[in-house]
């Protein structure tokens, strides 16, 4: 039986939900490099666009991360 790769887990997850973050790639996947992953995906020829998000940490602090979308 073939394991999935982790590039294959993080297209499927893009295709189901069309967007994914480092937070829920660790969380939901324990993938902790997903720019290499969807540097993977991209070179399959897929789309995939990068929006800076603003959030707020446990500090209080102000954060940006990134989210990657399937463009479709």
């Amino acid at each position: 039986m073939k394991s999935t790769t982790q590039t294959e887990r993080i297209l499927r997850h893009l295709k189901d939900y069309n967007s994914i973050t480092t937070w829920e790639a660790i969380q939901e996947y324990g993938i902790t490099r997903l720019s290499a992953r969807i540097f993977d995906i991209k070179d399959m020829g897929y789309k995939i666009k990068s929006e800076i998000e603003t959030a707020t940490n446990r500090y209080g602090e102000t954060v940006n991360y990134k989210r990657y979308i399937l463009e479709v």
